[in-house]
């Protein structure tokens, strides 16, 4: 019996997503204190608390990781194109990363990650 590759989705059934920038306000420098993985928990159980767990499913968000710049503290969300304000929304209820203060703010949403990377992150 051979195996059948599957067919990849057509354009128009694929999910069309958006790149969110976003900026972490801090005091003092949060490279010493927390790494990606503190940021990306804080940002997920603030989206997790105003979306639930439907609107979650829903955006498909995806913390990109390798995008986030520690000096700057900057970094890239992927996200469903009907979900962009939710997440906006969601990120000015963070208050802490690792029990520092923090203000985490959207810098701008584009449809191309390297336009997003390049525009807002600086890279």
């Amino acid at each position: 019996m051979a195996k059948e590759k599957l067919k990849p989705l057509l354009p128009s059934l694929r999910e069309r997503k958006r790149y969110l920038a976003y900026e972490i306000i801090s005091r003092d420098s949060l490279d010493i204190f927390a790494d990606i993985d503190d940021v990306s928990e804080s940002l997920l159980d603030a989206s997790f608390d105003y979306m639930g767990e439907l609107g979650m499913a829903e955006a498909a968000i995806m913390i990109l990781k390798d995008k986030y710049d520690p000096k700057r503290q900057k970094g890239l969300i992927r996200v469903a194109h009907k979900s962009v304000d939710n997440l906006k929304a969601s990120l000015a209820f963070i208050t802490s990363i690792r029990e520092r203060e923090v203000i985490v703010r959207s810098i701008g949403v584009s449809g191309i990650m390297k336009k997003a990377y390049d525009n807002y992150i600086g890279g």
